[in-house]
């Protein structure tokens, strides 16, 4: 076992082709972390590798580029396959590799997970996907669909594995590397090795490597940690509130694609902000010339991805924003960390939706601190900051300025025109705010953008992959098939009590229906009691004959899940399964009632 934590050595002495090296450089990045150094070389040699290494120690970087070395981008098939735990990691380490292979012209990445349609999946595997990173009951559908074809698959990699255990996807993991070509090379990285994933490793893995590097202690920073649970607005309309009334020196706004960064920064710029996007598709000069922007005081707002924020340490940052979570909690760390440098103080603010309130305790755990929820500023106290900026900037005109000139003229006007001189300052006042009002008026309505109705739902969640997976159909018929008997509600929606307004809804199928004597309560109770859920969180229900529809919160646990599929109503199981369909109505308001009275 190698377990040389200091070991730390430049990209270009690690055997690396020149375009891989290249890349990583334009990144930032000169030296390699101790799980690279130990890393790369065995892989590169065709050995199997099983790592012990926390989040946050440059892993993506490790299994990466190796197997970039060794994919044929002439070959339209897939040759390097990564299984995460979660959508987010997914698309974080998808990102990554296309950032690395952004020399290897022709190379496609394909990144596949619960909660999205097939459609887009099935056609980046037909343009001829080499790299495919996904969760696991995804590539099992996949794999099942042949629509994902291993053959040419040289190169697997099991991230997090010990996460993946933990949700639940060991039975899944094992059956998707029983399908693996015998010659296959394999990686398997790990912050813990329980005994499952060594008897993972033991069964899989051909006389690996064994490399273990231990977490690197810092030393505590000063960072004031904050969570807005997002409701009532979007999320952009948040952030220009918290850009416009808190006091920073520079932000960074932590999106989780790269498109989200372009989309951000552009809105905030129309919004008068100088704000700059930083993403894994520039090259070299273009991200020193952003870096140095923020660093020289050119631009005070920096939108990014983890990947290309990772080597950052601009010390005028004073506020980071998490506008979207992280995939994994040790990258909190890592961003927040880039605020509270050098002994400085620093606040961080993260947007959370209420499916990822349970993340808080896991930040409180690793920071060893607090995380208070945060007020977003009213529209009163906006209207104060506004006022008092605009004090500022007359006052800094009058004493930097010469304004005799000015005084004459303003003079002249109120004399001749009988007009006073408060009520000339009134009329130029009122004309300097008119494209942003000193006492702004509520949106009634708050909008919600295309990009937040899009939002990846969050948290630890593709158990809604894994039981699609292994649960049966994906019932797409919709509510067709509950032919002349359909429910009235569906045919036509009665006037009902919405549950809640500040959700993202996921909608299920459940294996009991009108025919078992269900009701709309019964399935609210049960559900409700089960998992301890809050009835407000229960959406529409549609009751067909013999199954039903119900909206529930994204994100639900696999725990929660699996006490679910088990759970009976009428003596008949529930046995849940995620559905596309969207139920046609809101839930009775009695079936609240029905549940209370129970």
């Amino acid at each position: 076992m190698t377990d040389l934590n200091n070991a730390s050595v430049g990209f270009d002495a690690l055997g690396l082709p020149e375009n891989l090296v290249s890349a990583v450089k334009a990144l930032g990045f000169e030296t390699s972390t101790p799980i690279q150094a130990q890393t790369i070389p065995p892989l590169l040699a065709g050995k199997d590798v099983l790592g012990e290494a926390q989040t946050g120690t440059g892993k993506t970087a490790a299994f990466g580029l190796p197997a970039l070395a060794k994919i044929d981008v002439t070959i339209r098939k897939p040759q390097l396959m990564v299984l995460a735990p979660t959508r987010e990691l997914a698309i974080q380490v998808a990102e990554a590799i296309e950032t690395f292979a952004k020399d290897m012209k022709g190379l496609r990445v394909a990144t596949l997970y619960g909660g999205q349609s097939y459609q887009p999946q099935f056609q980046q595997l037909e343009r001829g996907a080499q790299v495919v990173v996904g969760t696991p009951g995804r590539l099992m559908d996949h794999l099942r669909r042949k629509s994902l074809k291993l053959t040419n698959l040289s190169f697997c990699v099991l991230d997090e594995a010990d996460e993946m255990l933990n949700m639940g996807f060991l039975e899944d993991i094992e059956w998707i590397l029983e399908h693996l070509p015998k010659e296959t090379q394999m990686a398997l990285f790990s912050a813990t090795m329980p005994a499952q994933i060594r008897k993972v490793a033991n069964r899989f893995l051909k006389d690996p490597e064994h490399i273990k590097v231990a977490a690197v202690k810092k030393e505590k920073a000063n960072i004031t940690q904050y969570a807005w649970k997002v409701s009532g607005i979007n999320k952009m309309t948040a952030l220009e509130r918290i850009a416009e009334t808190i006091e920073y020196d520079a932000m960074i706004i932590f999106v989780r694609t790269r498109n989200d960064t372009i989309e951000v920064a552009e809105k905030l710029e129309r919004a008068g902000y100088a704000a700059v996007a930083l993403n894994g598709d520039m090259n070299q000069a273009q991200r020193e010339r952003t870096v140095d922007q923020l660093k020289s005081g050119v631009s005070s707002i920096l939108v990014a991805t983890d990947v290309v924020a990772r080597g950052l340490d601009i010390q005028r940052i004073s506020l980071v924003i998490n506008y979207d979570l992280p995939g994994d909690n040790e990258a909190y760390v890592h961003r927040i960390g880039r605020t509270g440098r050098a002994g400085r103080s620093g606040t961080a603010i993260s947007f959370v939706r209420p499916r990822e309130m349970y993340s808080l305790r896991h930040y409180e755990r690793l920071t060893s601190g607090t995380v208070a929820m945060y007020d977003l500023p009213n529209i009163q106290e906006i209207g104060k900051a506004r006022i008092e900026r605009t004090r500022t900037e007359l006052a800094s005109v009058i004493a930097d300025k010469e304004l005799t000139a000015m005084r004459e003229i303003i003079e002249a006007m109120a004399s001749e025109s009988e007009l006073s001189m408060t009520d000339l300052a009134a009329a130029l006042l009122y004309q300097k705010q008119l494209k942003q009002p000193l006492q702004p008026k509520e949106d009634p309505k708050p909008r919600r953008d295309a990009r937040e109705r899009n939002d990846r739902d969050g948290g630890r969640n593709d158990s809604r992959g894994a039981r699609d997976s292994r649960g049966g159909r994906n019932d797409s018929r919709g509510g067709r098939d509950g032919g002349r008997n359909e429910n009235r509600a569906e045919r036509a929606p009665r006037k009902a009590k919405v549950a809640r307004s500040d959700v993202d809804w996921q909608t299920y199928r459940l294996e009991v229906g009108k025919e078992h004597g269900a009701r709309p309560g019964d399935i609210v109770g049960a559900i409700a009691n089960e998992i301890s859920l809050d009835s407000s969180y229960i959406g529409a229900i549609n009751l067909h004959d013999k199954h039903s529809f119900v909206q529930l919160p994204k994100g639900m646990p696999e725990k929660s899940f699996t006490q679910l599929k088990r759970v009976q109503v009428r003596r008949q199981a529930l046995a849940i399964t995620v559905s596309d369909v969207q139920p046609a109505a809101e839930r009775p308001a009695r079936a609240r009632k029905e549940h209370r009275a129970n």
